[in-house]
């Protein structure tokens, strides 16, 4: 059966990258993973935030790697979803493992750009291997060589190669950065494709599928794809 996966936490219902919307997704138990965005702060914690600016979706402005933990915890990250979430704060990535351990697979995309967060992976690393759930995550990124980065700092982890588009030799392109998981935009993913790369022992996610007679397509492609989605409960109609 399909992975429901829930994208940025329950994020259809709640403010996305938050412990509002990681509970919920956590409170169903049809959903077995979820899927977060982590950087680190200017003191170098782990913490989930999908944008590299601030502005989006809280009330602050400037960068994340430019904030101190304290700083960000500042920010409200809730009212711009809905008033409903006023005081809605940024969680540390240490927050997150504590409430899924047990419950869910978390899919944790390493947000880095040009020479932004260095130190990101080793930090993870560390905070994976002190809750004891290297074996609970994909690690995942647009970046090949940080995925090579984390293979070669710890190859128990499995690793995912993000892709938007549909670049040439795709599954040659995993194998090269030791990837484990094909994680790409569902417009450009195909039946074919999907079947392929899993017969080859990848596994694959497709993201963001929102659109129900989407979710209902890829469900008919190969029951090991996982579904990544900002709106869980369209797909659990499904089933």
């Amino acid at each position: 059966m399909n992975v429901c996966m829930a994208h940025r936490g329950w994020s259809g219902k709640a403010p996305e990258n938050t412990m509002t919307a990681i509970r919920l997704a956590l409170a169903e138990p049809a959903i077995r993973a979820i899927e977060v965005d982590v950087q680190l702060s200017k003191d170098g914690v782990p913490v989930l935030f999908h944008d590299f600016s601030l502005e989006r979706t809280t009330n602050g402005s400037g960068r994340v790697q430019d904030m101190t933990l304290a700083e960000l915890r500042e920010l409200d990250a809730g009212s711009w979803f809905d008033e409903r979430f006023a005081g809605e704060r940024i969680p540390a990535l240490e927050e997150v493992l504590a409430a899924a351990k047990g419950r869910c697979t978390l899919n944790i995309e390493l947000k880095t750009a040009a020479d932004m967060h260095p130190g990101l992976a080793e930090r993870v690393l560390t905070l994976l291997d002190r809750h004891g759930m290297k074996r609970d995550v994909y690690l995942t990124s647009f970046d090949h060589e940080l995925i090579r980065q984390v293979r070669r700092l710890d190859a128990e982890v499995k690793t995912g190669l993000i892709v938007y588009g549909r670049p040439v030799m795709i599954l040659e392109q995993l194998r090269q950065a030791g990837a484990d998981m094909l994680s790409m935009s569902y417009p450009f993913l195909t039946r074919e494709l999907a079947r392929e790369a899993i017969d080859q022992g990848f596994g694959v996610i497709a993201w963001t599928v929102d659109d129900p007679e989407a979710i209902r397509t890829i469900m008919k492609w190969h029951p090991q794809v996982q579904i990544c989605t900002n709106h869980p409960d369209r797909m659990l109609a499904l089933r």
